[in-house]
């Protein structure tokens, strides 16, 4: 007797918290769609791009990386490692 009746009120109180739950989500999805329902006629096509970039003339005239990026790399982090050396000596 004693759980069954724990047990009933807390199914009720999860009942409860899961409709308030759907109210509030349902209520947010409204909110949500009324927004995208305003931004979409105040600038049609703003959003119509998946990164916001309406054309890609800005990316005309530059050039991919080339395959030495690597090689750069390499020099950059040995010309580093030597820096440190002649610091750690410089310190000694």
């Amino acid at each position: 007797m004693y759980t069954s009746f724990y047990m009933g009120r807390y199914l009720e109180q999860t009942e409860a918290r899961s409709e308030l739950q759907q109210r509030i989500a349902a209520d947010l999805r409204a909110k949500a769609a009324a927004k995208a329902k305003q931004e979409g006629a105040n600038g049609a096509g703003y959003y119509d791009a998946p990164d916001g970039v309406d054309d890609s003339q800005y990316i005309k005239g530059t050039k991919a990386t080339t395959t030495l990026a690597p090689v750069w790399l390499l020099l950059f982090l040995i010309a580093l490692a030597i820096f440190i050396f002649f610091v750690i000596i410089a310190n000694q």
